[in-house]
């Protein structure tokens, strides 16, 4: 059985070979042949998560711009209490921390330590922070060979580029061969899309894979942003992918949101401890080399005898020429068949391990995104209440008619009108406030007609009463007067008696009372209240007319016009997040549907391998036994042209692995498989020591993986 060393660093550099050297395929797997127990074991040595430790969950989702910008940070942390303790200290630089399943409260100790009151249950929590992030995300466009802006490419036609860049920014300095370096933790970038197809064609990418259903393709990618400089391998020998790149020709370009999830759990899980001194890694390594060359060697020689042996066969007959030609094409297309169905079943089997990993995250990944859609739907209800507007509690499946039912309900002749009812009753308050003023003005405005109308009575009476002293009536006097039969004096002495009597206190007194009696009495009364309502409702209507009110009215309309704005384009946000929401969840679906898929086209392949391996050895016995037939010469010129063109294409195959496979594989690491191995050993212990990016207590364990959302286009 092979050393730990040699398995594990062939399983390593046959997985990065071909991520880098496939074009436009991704491996999920890095063997095809199922391994024993034992086998497992030496291979990749697990790192076994001890149940008395507390365990910290954290997911972090990264809300970013179309460009890969970050606008916002929210975690999402699980403590997994599987100990039961009652109480737990958790170290977290989050902000705005909110226990999102459970009624467990906190106290806040010294350092972001807070202390949970955790009745022996697990902790969900979730929280904002502002800091750098482990693996910066930038995501550029091209149309036509020419950058350009995600905005300007929105309806745009064309051949497409679409490139996510990853910059690693969390790295440790370790001490390489006595050189202190940067060794990255290694994440590994997956980055999923779903394109339609009537927008996206002759879709191609850079390093993943591509799954079409007909109408829609999905997009896998993977990068390994700093791997490359952690294993000090030349990109001119092998390439490691550090970013992904989408190609298509496109017709009114629109996309949807992309998710990318990064992960360094993949190097999390190998055990550095059990791996060996690299002695007896070079000592195979040296005799993997020497068997190559010999079989080459061989090769080489074992052609030039079949070739002698061919130039003296000189016999042919004819009908076991035909025979023995029939049965090598035979030969050879069993031989094909069962080459294919091999490859069949490996593809099949990196397939199903693929989308398992994929599938292995689509829950944490719906999760998220439902309690990022739940935060956003609270945001929502803030805004509504601090807009004065009560509505019912927004969920998933109600907001959009609630808001359609605010946005209806805020009609501009709706606003209009209330604005108006709003202002009136405002200068109706305003009137009625002074309206004991406004009736004083008018009961004095009705004393002063009722005093006149008494006053011209009683004058009426004093001056009826003047003239009978004299001998006259009314008519009388006004007759003689006109006919000049009065004189001025006499004129002006009855003129005086009537203003005498006018003045004296009994008249007075008597238009003082009657003047009082008709003020009290129901008519008056009537009147008064009558006039002081009409005074009322006339102020009303000149104040509503002033420009001050009309401003008033206007700026309420314009306000409330705007809040309509607002409750529209919260809508227009929430719906688009509700079609990424929608799509991850079909896309989940859909992959899990094609992970059962995979799982069953691998069992099938199986089942097909062995019936092809029986196939091909009978087929090959069959041609065996033509060869023999009539003992030589017939059959000896067709069976020595086959041997030679066999130990042909052996010896050029053999070559070529030695230059394209071991070479290769030299050559990459320039014959340091020591130091590789250490450079290894360090990338793994870097990525252990990488577990959290809130923070973390000594006493916890943790893992850590960010989703990485960016905003739809068009």
């Amino acid at each position: 059985m092979k050393s730990t060393r040699t398995k594990f660093l062939a399983l390593f550099l046959c997985a990065v070979l071909l991520i880098g050297g496939s074009a436009g395929v991704t491996a999920y797997a890095i063997s095809d042949r199922r391994e024993t127990q034992e086998e497992k074991s030496e291979a990749a040595p697990i790192e076994v998560q001890e149940s008395d430790v507390l365990v910290k969950d954290e997911s972090v989702y990264v809300l970013a711009g179309a460009d890969g910008t970050v606008q916002k940070i929210i975690v999402s942390d699980w403590i997994k209490n599987a100990m039961g303790s009652t109480s737990i200290s958790d170290l977290s630089e989050l902000e705005n921390i909110e226990n999102v399943k459970g009624n467990e409260a906190y106290t806040m100790g010294g350092d972001h330590m807070r202390i949970w009151d955790a009745q022996g249950n697990d902790i969900y929590y979730q929280g904002n922070i502002e800091k750098e992030l482990p693996v910066t995300l930038s995501v550029s466009y091209k149309l036509d060979g020419k950058t350009i802006s995600s905005e300007k490419l929105a309806g745009q036609s064309g051949k497409v580029t679409i490139r996510f860049d990853f910059t690693n920014n969390q790295y440790e300095t370790v001490s390489i061969d006595g050189k202190e370096e940067k060794i990255y933790v290694p994440f590994a970038m997956l980055t999923g899309m779903l394109l339609e197809n009537d927008t996206f064609r002759n879709v191609e990418v850079s390093s993943g894979k591509l799954i079409n259903d007909g109408s829609r393709t999905a997009i896998i990618g993977l990068a390994f942003p700093g791997l490359q400089s952690n294993l000090n391998i030349d990109t001119e020998k092998l390439t490691i992918p550090d970013h992904i790149e989408i190609t298509a020709d496109v017709t009114e370009f629109k996309m949807t949101n992309t998710v990318t999830i990064a992960t360094n759990e993949v190097f999390q899980k190998l055990n550095t401890e059990k791996f060996h001194t690299t002695d007896d890694l070079d000592a195979s390594l040296a005799q993997l080399t020497d068997a190559i060359d010999q079989l080459t060697s061989g090769s080489s020689v074992l052609y030039d005898g079949l070739c002698t042996l061919l130039e003296k066969s000189n016999e042919l007959v004819a009908g076991i020429d035909k025979l023995t030609d029939g049965a090598a094409q035979l030969t050879d297309g069993a031989k094909s068949l069962d080459t294919g169905v091999a490859e069949l079943a490996g593809g099949a089997q990196e397939l199903a391990a693929g989308l398992g990993q994929l599938t292995e995250n689509s829950d944490d990944l719906n999760k998220g995104a439902g309690q990022i859609f739940t935060s956003l739907l609270q945001m929502a209800d803030t805004q509504l209440a601090q807009a004065g507007l009560s509505v019912p509690k927004l969920t998933i499946e109600n907001y959009a008619q609630v808001l359609s039912n605010v946005i209806a309900s805020l009609d501009s002749d709706k606003i209009a009108e209330k604005a108006r009812e709003t202002a009136q009753q405002a200068v109706r308050d305003a009137v009625n406030a002074q309206k004991d003023t406004i009736q004083a003005a008018v009961a004095s405005a009705v004393q002063e007609e009722v005093t006149a109308k008494v006053a011209a009575a009683v004058r009426s009476n004093v001056e009826t009463q003047v003239l009978a002293t004299a001998g006259m009536t009314k008519e009388q006097y006004d007759a003689s007067v006109a006919a000049g039969k009065i004189s001025g004096e006499q004129q002006e002495q009855i003129f005086t008696a009537i203003e005498t009597q006018m003045g004296s206190d009994a008249v007075r007194a008597s238009i003082d009372t009657n003047v009082s009696g008709q003020m009290q009495s129901a008519d008056i009364q009537s009147l008064i209240a009558s006039k002081t309502e009409e005074q009322i409702a006339q102020l009303i209507q000149e104040k509503m007319d002033t420009p001050e009110i009309q401003a008033q009215i206007t700026a309420a309309l314009e306000k409330a016009e705007s809040g309509t704005a607002s409750i529209r384009t919260l809508k227009e946000q929430l719906d688009s997040y509700n079609v990424f929401y929608t799509g991850l969840g079909k896309y989940t679906s859909g992959v899990d549907g094609a992970k059962d898929g995979a799982a069953k086209l691998y069992a099938g392949a199986g089942q097909l391998k062995a019936g092809s391996a029986q196939l091909y050895t009978g087929v090959n016995e069959l041609y065996n036994g033509i060869l023999t037939i009539k003992n030589g010469a017939p059959a000896l010129i067709s069976g020595v042209t086959q041997l030679r063109d066999g130990a042909a294409k052996l010896s050029d195959g053999l070559e070529a692995f030695n230059k394209e496979g071991a070479e290769k594989l030299i050559d990459a690491v320039d014959g340091d498989l020591g130091g590789l191995l250490t450079r290894i050993k360090a990338t793994v212990d870097v990525s252990k020591n990488y577990k959290s990016f809130s923070g973390l207590s000594d006493d916890m364990e943790g893992q850590v993986k960010f989703i990485y959302r960016t905003e739809s286009i068009g």
